[in-house]
C-alpha cells in the first residue's frame, strides 16, 4: 500500500556519543575509597586496643594537645618503640626558677655565665662548666671547691621538690692528666659521685639518682677546642618521668635474633646425627 499525498515522512536520526563517562564512569572510585578509609580505621581501632596503656594514653594525648605544647610524644634516646608522654612544662618551670634563685644568692651571681641550661630528649640538662682557673672544681682535683658546693646544695634543694630521676655526668677536656695511674676517666668519675654526694647531703634520696656516668674528654661541648676549659663541666640532668623505666624494660627484652633455647637444642641434636 503506497503512502498517502502530501503526508510528510518522519525521519529519526540517532547520534552515536564518541565519550566513554557511561561504561566507565569515576563513581565506583569514590566508593572504593570510602572502603579503604573504613577498614583503615578499623585496624587502627584494632591496634590500638592490643596496645599498652602508654601507647594509648600518648594517642590520646596527642587529640587532646596536637601542637604538642604541652606534651611530647616520641621515642626515647635508648631507641624504644613504644611512645613516652613527657610534660616539658615542669621542666621549664623548674629552668626559670633555678636561674631566679641563682640571681637572689649574691655569691652565685658570678656564675650565671658558667650555668647553661637546655632542655633535651632526656630531660632538664643542668651543665657546670669551669673556667681556666677552676669554677667549681680546682683544676686537677675531683673534690668540689666551695663555690661548686655551694651551687650544688641550691640545685639540690630544688630536685629534692620532684619525682624525677637524676642522672650525674663527669666531663674533662683533651689534655691529658698528669699521672698515668690516675687518667682523666677517673677524673670524671670522680667528680660526678663527688656531686652526687653532696646532693644527697642536701636530701636528694639515693633512689632518686639512677645513673653516675663518667665520659672523660668522650664528649666534648667544643670540639673545635678540645682543650676548652669549658669542655670540663658536671652535667645533673633531671631525666624524663618513666625514662628509666622505658631503658629498663628495653635492657630485659631478649635480642629478635637469639634463638630459643628449644631451637638450640634441636640444632645441637642435628649435628649429633
Amino acid at each position: 500500500m503506497s503512502a498517502k499525498p502530501n503526508q510528510p515522512t518522519i525521519i529519526i536520526i540517532k547520534k552515536r556519543s564518541h565519550g566513554h563517562d557511561e561504561p566507565h564512569g569515576g563513581a565506583w572510585k569514590v566508593a572504593y575509597a570510602d572502603f579503604v578509609t573504613a577498614m583503615m580505621a578499623l585496624f587502627i581501632v584494632l591496634w590500638l586496643l592490643s596496645a599498652s596503656e602508654k601507647v594509648q594514653k600518648a594517642v590520646g594525648g596527642y587529640f587532646q594537645d596536637p601542637t604538642g605544647v604541652g606534651r611530647q610524644t616520641g621515642t626515647t634516646t635508648a631507641g624504644i618503640g613504644e611512645t613516652l608522654t613527657v610534660n616539658r612544662n615542669d621542666l621549664k618551670d623548674l629552668k626559670d626558677k633555678l636561674a631566679e634563685v641563682m640571681k637572689q644568692i649574691p655569691e652565685l651571681q658570678h656564675m650565671q655565665n658558667q650555668v647553661r641550661m637546655t632542655i633535651t630528649a632526656e630531660g632538664l640538662r643542668i651543665d657546670l662548666l669551669e673556667t681556666e682557673r677552676g669554677m667549681f672544681f680546682d683544676k686537677g682535683n675531683p673534690r668540689p671547691s666551695d663555690r661548686g658546693s655551694e651551687l650544688l646544695k641550691v640545685l639540690g634543694a630544688e630536685l629534692v621538690k620532684l619525682p624525677n630521676k637524676i642522672a650525674i655526668e663527669g666531663h674533662t677536656d683533651a689534655a691529658p692528666y698528669g699521672r698515668a695511674e690516675y687518667s682523666n676517666w677517673e677524673l670524671s668519675s670522680d667528680r660526678a659521685n663527688a656531686a652526687r654526694r653532696i646532693l644527697v647531703e642536701t636530701g636528694l634520696d639515693q633512689s632518686r639518682i639512677s645513673q653516675v656516668r663518667g665520659f672523660a674528654d668522650q664528649r666534648l661541648l667544643m670540639k673545635d677546642d678540645p682543650k676548652n676549659p669549658s669542655n670540663r663541666r658536671i652535667s645533673i640532668i633531671v631525666r624524663n618521668e618513666g625514662l628509666d623505666q622505658q631503658e629498663e624494660k628495653f635492657a630485659e627484652a631478649p635480642a629478635a635474633d637469639t634463638p630459643a633455647p628449644a631451637a638450640k637444642e634441636a640444632k645441637s641434636e642435628h649435628a649429633e646425627h
